[in-house]
């Protein structure tokens, strides 16, 4: 009883009581949040507006995260930055599991793919 709208999963409920649409931005922002709980993780890497947007100040969570939502079932592509130092195969695993877990539990979707891809290592200058 699912269909997908105008870049929304829309969940109907059985008695026809009504509907609740979760925009793929939402999914997008939800996958964000939880990557950046894990530790080793600098920051979502976007396209070069969404990163321009950040340096102003405007912050975009779903920055660097794409989804696409077939049926019940989405795929989550995204481009993260690891802070130098952290094992880099462990810390994209990390991340896998934490959005797959963050955006099952939140959406009710079930997470096909978590597909991380590390785009920059961030060095912290010390002074």
């Amino acid at each position: 009883m699912e269909e997908k709208e105008r870049s929304a999963y829309v969940l109907q409920d059985k008695d026809q009581s009504g509907c609740i649409r979760i925009a793929n931005e939402a999914i997008s922002q939800i996958a964000g949040i939880a990557a950046m709980e894990v530790e080793g993780v600098e920051s979502l890497t976007g396209n070069m507006a969404g990163e321009f947007m950040s340096r102003v100040g405007m912050k975009n969570t779903g920055r660097g995260v794409k989804c696409l939502v077939q049926g019940e079932r989405v795929r989550i592509d995204m481009t993260v930055t690891i802070r130098f130092g952290h094992n880099i195969p462990l810390t994209a695993k990390l991340v896998q599991e934490k959005v797959r877990s963050a955006v099952e539990n939140m959406t009710g979707l079930t997470v096909e793919h978590v597909n991380v891809r590390i785009d920059k290592v961030s060095v912290i200058q010390e002074r």
